[in-house]
């Protein structure tokens, strides 16, 4: 089985090569390490409260780029929908080495389709940022984003579950960019280590587009999750 899932992963990586394209001149090209630790409790029937740090590591893995702990609710409506709301504070480096706080708000609205041995989720989100309030000439203005992301995951047994996932990044007040201007393409495996406890391996290639010097990240990320 776990010869399987290796197999699955590089073909799936193979593919996540080909939708990344080509590096384009001038592109900014980096490796990343995101690290990632969650804990989530069922509060009533359908209603569940979660809380998650989160450390992302860049400049080829030199430096910690970015430092967020979030808080959220969701609520599922019925087997295949559901809805979530989530606060994130930030910390995220810049070029002069200084962190810049901010502060994120976003709401989820989520759909899933099992169709065995298979399970389809499309989620929808509506998030806004706050950066440097009181801090900056622009602190306070809030930058809005559409974020759609579909997910593939191959239920393998009981243990492994690989997955395939790309989302898209659109700007609503962003004068700058047309209709998106950042893709993710993923290919990872969730491990079930028991009833409550899961963690998450995956490679990610996070592609800035529409944009003057556009980057590309190569991520890998490690995630532990626990759930009551």
């Amino acid at each position: 089985m776990v010869s399987r899932t290796v197999h699955f992963l590089v073909i799936l990586v193979f593919l996540l090569g080909l939708l990344s394209g080509s590096p384009l001149k001038g592109q900014v090209r980096d490796a990343g390490l995101w690290t990632s630790a969650s804990f989530e409790v069922k509060v009533a029937k359908k209603l569940t409260a979660c809380i998650a740090q989160e450390l992302r590591f860049n400049e080829n893995i030199t430096e910690l780029g970015t430092a967020f702990t979030e808080a959220g609710l969701g609520y599922k409506l019925n087997k295949h929908f559901q809805l979530a709301v989530n606060y994130r504070y930030i910390q995220k480096r810049r070029t002069d080495n200084y962190y810049s706080f901010r502060h994120k708000f976003y709401v989820d609205v989520k759909y899933e389709k099992k169709i065995k041995p298979f399970q389809i989720q499309f989620r929808s989100r509506l998030q806004d940022e706050y950066d440097d309030i009181g801090r900056a000439s622009d602190g306070g203005i809030p930058i809005y984003y559409s974020r759609n992301k579909l997910s593939i995951s191959w239920n393998l047994n009981k243990l492994f579950s690989p997955y395939i996932s790309v989302e898209l990044f659109s700007p609503l007040n962003y004068p700058r960019t047309k209709v998106f201007d950042n893709i993710r393409t993923m290919a990872g495996v969730d491990y079930e280590i028991s009833k409550h406890q899961k963690i998450d391996l995956f490679y990610m290639i996070q592609k800035e587009v529409n944009v003057s010097n556009p980057g590309t990240d190569f991520i890998v990320g490690l995630g532990y999750a626990y759930k009551l």
